[in-house]
């Protein structure tokens, strides 16, 4: 065994023909091993990947121009400490990316949780989006997570549209199916087809308007009412949602203020 190894190694040495044969074995073999390395190097960098991609969204979200509001006047005559665009326009929504760490969706009040709370400037009723669209809306905050109550609770409500006329409904879900959820009170007046988009409408005040809901699956008419009750196909799969965006409406407040205080006689 020692004198065949000696002799192949002499013969690869002192032969031009067997070092560039040995030499395309070597490099191929190397090749496929740096390949299958590599390959599980990026599997285990995936996490850091998503984290960074995650971040850039947010960043670019936190740039759109939907994000502000200018008031219904050419003038200002103070300026208050909120953010504003190079148009003077007053931030309404501020993005903030957020890790789930904890997420059910076989239950009838299905949550999530999220590693990000109240150092990180989360606080209760702010939205919570996904990727594809509406996650839910944060419940509860302790100094360093937050709880989600997930769009698969029974007690949650949204706010939503039809994307062809801009028509209002609101959208729950049944209990049943994670992967389907209910848009309601869209009256039969109006044309809906398989397939139309639903998203959040003007009137949710923690949503940001035109936020992905659905799409129309099937409808049927309500026996009890003049309206549809529409089946849709939930835009977020909360089997596999891992990171999500914590949006906080930053002049919601006044809006409650305002729409809370009692009516002055004239």
């Amino acid at each position: 065994m020692v004198l065949q190894i000696s002799s192949f190694v002499l013969l690869v040495k002192y032969n031009e023909t067997h070092q560039a044969a040995y030499s395309n074995i070597a490099n191929e073999f190397i090749g496929r091993i740096n390949l299958q390395y590599n390959g599980v190097q990026s599997f285990f960098q995936l996490k850091e990947t998503n984290r960074q991609l995650a971040e850039e969204n947010v960043r670019l979200r936190n740039l759109m121009p939907a994000n502000f509001e200018g008031p219904d006047t050419s003038r200002v005559a103070v300026l208050d400490s909120l953010v504003r665009d190079t148009l003077g326009r007053q931030r309404k929504y501020l993005w903030l990316p957020a890790k789930v760490v904890n997420n059910t969706t076989a239950s009838q009040t299905n949550y999530l949780t999220l590693h990000r709370g109240a150092k990180q400037g989360i606080q209760k009723d702010m939205a919570v989006i996904g990727p594809d669209g509406v996650v839910g809306v944060i419940i509860d905050v302790s100094d360093h997570y937050s709880r989600v109550m997930s769009l698969l609770h029974r007690n949650s409500k949204v706010s939503s549209m039809l994307k062809k006329g801009n028509v209002t409904g609101s959208v729950d879900w049944d209990g049943k199916d994670p992967h389907f959820l209910t848009l309601r009170n869209i009256p039969r007046s109006i044309k809906v087809n398989k397939g139309d988009t639903v998203l959040t409408s003007t009137y949710s005040a923690n949503f940001p308007s035109h936020i992905m809901v659905g799409t129309v699956e099937s409808l049927a008419a309500d026996p009890s009412s003049n309206s549809y009750t529409i089946k849709l196909r939930a835009a977020t799969n909360f089997y596999s949602i891992q990171y999500v965006n914590v949006v906080n409406n930053v002049q919601w407040d006044e809006q409650r203020r305002l729409e809370a205080a009692p009516e002055k006689n004239p």
